[in-house]
C-alpha cells in the first residue's frame, strides 16, 4: 500500500487523502506549501508536533506539488525553491513530522472549493489543523482562518492559526530567504531557515576536465534549486553515508572552457571514491571570489590551486560554520 512507503528519513508518505483513514489513528496536520521549511513554517508544524505528543496520533505535513503558484499564475512564480520534495520530507522528519503528505497539484485541485477540500480531509480522523494566520486555500483564495475556524468549530477539530514569525523587523518567508541566498547573504538566509542552507545534487557524468588537471569535481544535477552567486566557494559537502568532507566549489559557467550552461562543479579533498548517482548535500561557507575567464588551462589550474588552499584553511579554521 502506497501509505506505507517512507522517505529514506524514515517519514511515512501517503500522496492521496484517501489513503489516510487506513492508518488508523488520530491525525494532527500542518498545512501550508512549506518552501525551505524555515523558522515560520517550524513554528506551524511545531503545533501540530506538540498535539500529537500529547493527543496521541501522527504529526504530519499536508503540502502540495508543485509548488500551486507554478499551476495557477506560473509567470509569477518563483524560478528556483529552497528544496525539492524529497529534501522537505528530510527537513520536516527532523523538526518531529512523522507523515508526510505531498499532494498532486493542478487545475482540477485549484478549482476545488475550499469546503470541498475539507470534506475531503475530514474524511479522516483529522483532530489537529496548524495553519499560518494569513494561509489560503480553495479556488480564489476562499478558504481562510476564519473559514477554518467555523469548520473547526462544525467538525471538532481544533485549529492552531499561528502568527508571522519575524527576523530584522519583517515577515520570514521563502522569498526573502531566495533574496538572501542569490545576494550572497547565506548568515541571514541561515537565520531565517533555523539552520545552514543546503543545495542538493545528484552526482552526473562531467566532461572529466578536472582530472587532466588534477582537481576532479563531482558535477551535481541541482535542478530548480536556488543557488547563491556564481564563483569559487569553499563547501562542506554531506554523502549519504552521513560522512561530511570539505571542499572547494565552482558555480558558474565555466567561461575557460567555454562552458554554456550555469553548473556547480565540487573537488572534494583528499577522496577519490565514484559516488556517480549520488545525492549530495552542499553547504556554501564561503565565497572564495569571482567567476574569471584564464588564458589557459594551466593559469586556471594555478588558481584552483590557490583556492584549494584557501578554502582548507578557511574549513579548518572554522570547522562549526
Amino acid at each position: 500500500m502506497a501509505a506505507r512507503r517512507r522517505y529514506p528519513s524514515g517519514v511515512l508518505i501517503c500522496k492521496r487523502l484517501e489513503e489516510l483513514p487506513a492508518l488508523g489513528v488520530p491525525l494532527h496536520l500542518a498545512l501550508g506549501v512549506f518552501d525551505g521549511v524555515h523558522v515560520g513554517h517550524q513554528a506551524v508544524i511545531e503545533r501540530a508536533v506538540k498535539a500529537a505528543e500529547r493527543e496521541g496520533g501522527l504529526a504530519g505535513v499536508l503540502t502540495f506539488d508543485p509548488h500551486p503558484i507554478r499551476v495557477i499564475a506560473p509567470k509569477k512564480a518563483p524560478t528556483s525553491l529552497l528544496e525539492t520534495l524529497e529534501h522537505k520530507a528530510k527537513a520536516v522528519g527532523d523538526y518531529g513530522v512523522q507523515l508526510f503528505i505531498p499532494l498532486h497539484f493542478d487545475m482540477e485541485v485549484a478549482k476545488m472549493e475550499a469546503s470541498e477540500f475539507i470534506d475531503q480531509l475530514m474524511a479522516s480522523p483529522v483532530r489537529t489543523i496548524a495553519v499560518g494566520e494569513d494561509w489560503r486555500f480553495g479556488h480564489n483564495r476562499s478558504g481562510d482562518v476564519t473559514f477554518l475556524e467555523n469548520e473547526a468549530a462544525k467538525r471538532g477539530f481544533k485549529l492552531e492559526a499561528v502568527p508571522p514569525v519575524m527576523h530584522d523587523g519583517e515577515r520570514i518567508s521563502s522569498t526573502r530567504i531566495r533574496q538572501a541566498i542569490r545576494d550572497g547573504n547565506l548568515d541571514a538566509a541561515a537565520q531565517m531557515l533555523g539552520r545552514p542552507y543546503v543545495v542538493c545534487g545528484t552526482v552526473i557524468e562531467g566532461k572529466k576536465l578536472g582530472r587532466t588537471i588534477g582537481f576532479p569535481t563531482a558535477n551535481l544535477a541541482t535542478g530548480d534549486a536556488q543557488l547563491p552567486l556564481d564563483g569559487v566557494w569553499a563547501v562542506r559537502v554531506q554523502l549519504p553515508d552521513g560522512r561530511d568532507l570539505p571542499g572547494v566549489a565552482n558555480l558558474g559557467l565555466r567561461p575557460t572552457v567555454n562552458g554554456e550552461s550555469r553548473t556547480l562543479e565540487v573537488h572534494l579533498f583528499d577522496f577519490a571514491e565514484n559516488i556517480y548517482g549520488q545525492e549530495l548535500e552542499v553547504r556554501f561557507q564561503n565565497h572564495l571570489r569571482p567567476e574569471i575567464k584564464f588564458p589557459s588551462l594551466d593559469a586556471l589550474r594555478i588558481q584552483i590551486q590557490k583556492d584549494a588552499e584557501e578554502a582548507r584553511e578557511f574549513l579548518l579554521t572554522n570547522p562549526k560554520k
